[in-house]
């Protein structure tokens, strides 16, 4: 926990760029019966029954004092999938970072292994050297400015039923659209010495010898 909110405190640095990465999958639903449209004095009445049409999976990276953001979507969430959402991290993203500080959490394939498993070994190898990887604890997701990200996205995008994984890539590509445009930024508080009082109870206790 420390070492990622140690992250957070660094100044900014387009050449050494802070990065927080997350998915989240999404079940893309249909409508059972066509909704009602909304008129004068009436909102839109959807059908409480839905169609189930498969799943996908959202990739969110944000970087929290540059304001930038990606989001993409994916039909799966495998070691290779990650890998290429890595490759454009460094390859598109921030080509000219000296080194990019990724923070995200601890799932099975969000590891440098990942990246062996879909590019030659030379390569794979290139793309790690441009990572210094911090991981968060386990049970700790919520360091992840990642997760607060994705949370933002669906409330602002995500808060209705979308059928199909075309329809869901086209409103996330507006919605990254406005949120650069924006150049949203996110103005982390919790640091280590907050940490030490308001979670003193994670941390071991020690007696002081008489």
């Amino acid at each position: 926990m420390e070492d990622v909110l140690d992250v957070y405190e660094l100044p900014y640095d387009e050449k050494r760029p802070v990065v927080c990465m997350d998915e989240k999958p999404y079940q893309l639903l249909g409508e059972a019966r066509e909704p009602l449209p909304m008129i004068p004095g009436n909102d839109r009445k959807t059908d409480s029954e839905y169609v189930r049409n498969g799943t996908a999976s959202i990739f969110a990276f944000v970087e929290p004092l540059g304001g930038a953001h990606h989001v993409s979507v994916r039909e799966h969430r495998t070691a290779a999938d990650w890998a290429e959402e890595i490759k454009y991290l460094v390859d598109v993203m921030y080509p000219e970072a000296e080194k990019i500080i990724l923070v995200m959490d601890n799932l099975n394939t969000h590891k440098p292994s990942s990246l062996y498993k879909r590019y030659p070994p030379e390569e794979a190898r290139r793309i790690i050297k441009k990572l210094e990887i911090h991981y968060t604890p386990k049970h700790g997701s919520w360091l992840d400015i990642a997760e607060i990200e994705l949370n933002v996205m669906t409330r602002q995008c995500l808060s209705r039923r979308i059928n199909d994984i075309e329809l869901l890539r086209n409103e996330l590509s507006v919605w990254e659209m406005e949120r650069n445009t924006m150049a949203a930024k996110v103005n982390w508080h919790f640091r280590t010495g907050d940490a030490r009082i308001k979670l003193k109870s994670l941390y071991p206790s020690f007696t002081t010898a008489s």
